[in-house]
């Protein structure tokens, strides 16, 4: 229970301080991620780079986002030294919170979608939290703020607060090191940026972070099936949502959230789930290592963007995300009897897609099962 008193105001001015010098003694031991290029011999002139999130303390680009809203709710006075940290979560904002709630001596609840892959929930686990699961992916944001309310904590809210709470214009911000890392590359300045949307707080940051810095590039939000963002982008209607769940795990929402902004996106693709899966696969051996499903979701988008760059003769580069490792599906995206039991068998695909990249023209049968919006509409 919250009070007012003299000696618990002392106390705050004491312990708030300490806790943001502990989060930022974390973020000066950690190092910036790497910037990989992927060669691709089917489109010349035309840079691949992927941003590897996963090298993050806690595997995935939402260790971001965890840090900033730690360090909102912080200097908001939302969180104190006995405060229970609740959030909504498909899995990777919720093993960053539960990391950042340990570094600081804080109980974490993560409400979740009952279909969350065990490898997340053990994830979670491990850093100290409990997981909350719930079989309607509508009812997290509800299920999270009664939990909060009873355990008198707080729900830290990304879908809400994710745009918000990182600073764009410069610190902690994931666009300011792509195009730092990007400056002696042969085509420095990035004719696009892809990122798929979770809460559509990256998505938001890259978008207003060119603005602000005057940038000729352009941003591309990605999509799965069983999301209501594309659909946002088109309508502009806030009251859209659907009760399925995304197959694409930490990506797409059954509702438009406060947090994504489709006025500084130049462009969406609603990617079908199976080509996610697939560009997941092809990716990995590619690399050399497993990446998650919604950095296969990310490499068809940037597909498009350079399928486009290729038509009209354009060299430049392209910038995408590798969101999370693909340690973390082991039992679901990397199982052929769980892709098989889903209907997600994807080998076909992945050929196709193998052929595309290798080649330069994109899958005969792609064109027919994505949706593009915007400045990619004629691709």
């Amino acid at each position: 229970m919250k009070t007012n008193s003299a000696a618990a105001r002392r106390s705050e001015r004491i312990w708030v301080p300490a806790a943001i010098r502990r989060i930022e003694a974390d973020f000066q031991r950690s190092s910036d991620t790497h910037l990989i290029p992927l060669p691709l011999c089917g489109f010349p002139g035309i840079d691949l780079y992927l941003k590897d999130e996963s090298s993050h303390p806690t595997g995935s680009l939402k260790h971001r986002l965890a840090r900033s809203l730690f360090l909102y709710a912080l200097c908001n006075g939302w969180l104190r030294a006995d405060s229970t940290v609740v959030e909504a979560s498909s899995g990777s904002t919720a093993i960053s919170e539960a990391y950042f709630a340990r570094l600081l001596g804080l109980p974490f609840v993560a409400v979740m979608p009952s279909s969350t892959s065990t490898e997340k929930i053990a994830a979670i686990t491990f850093q100290g939290g409990r997981c909350h699961l719930v079989g309607d992916p509508l009812t997290i944001y509800s299920e999270s703020q009664r939990l909060a309310d009873e355990l008198g904590g707080h729900y830290m809210d990304q879908f809400t607060y994710a745009e918000r709470a990182t600073d764009w214009r410069a610190n902690n911000n994931i666009a300011e090191s792509i195009f730092q890392q990007m400056r002696l590359e042969q085509h420095p300045i990035p004719t696009w940026l892809v990122s798929s949307a979770g809460t559509g707080g990256t998505v938001a940051t890259l978008g207003r972070y060119v603005r602000y810095c005057a940038r000729p590039t352009l941003v591309c939000a990605a999509d799965p099936e069983r999301s209501v963002f594309f659909d946002h982008y088109l309508s502009r209607q806030r009251d859209l949502c659907q009760h399925e769940c995304s197959r694409i795990e930490g990506i797409g929402r059954p509702r438009v959230e406060a947090s994504f902004l489709p006025e500084v996106i130049d462009a969406m693709v609603k990617v079908p789930d199976v080509w996610s899966l697939a560009a997941m696969q092809e990716l990995s051996a590619r690399l050399g290592r497993t990446v998650g499903p919604s950095t296969g979701t990310n490499l068809i988008a940037a597909l498009a963007c350079m399928a486009q760059m290729r038509e009209r003769g354009e060299q430049g580069s392209v910038v995408t995300l590798l969101c999370d490792s693909g340690q973390r599906y082991g039992h679901t995206y990397y199982s052929d009897e769980w892709l098989q039991d889903n209907g997600l068998n994807c080998h076909a695909e992945r050929a196709a897609l193998a052929a595309s990249l290798d080649s330069g023209q994109l899958p005969r049968e792609l064109p027919a099962r994505w949706q593009i919006a915007g400045e990619l509409a004629a691709v």
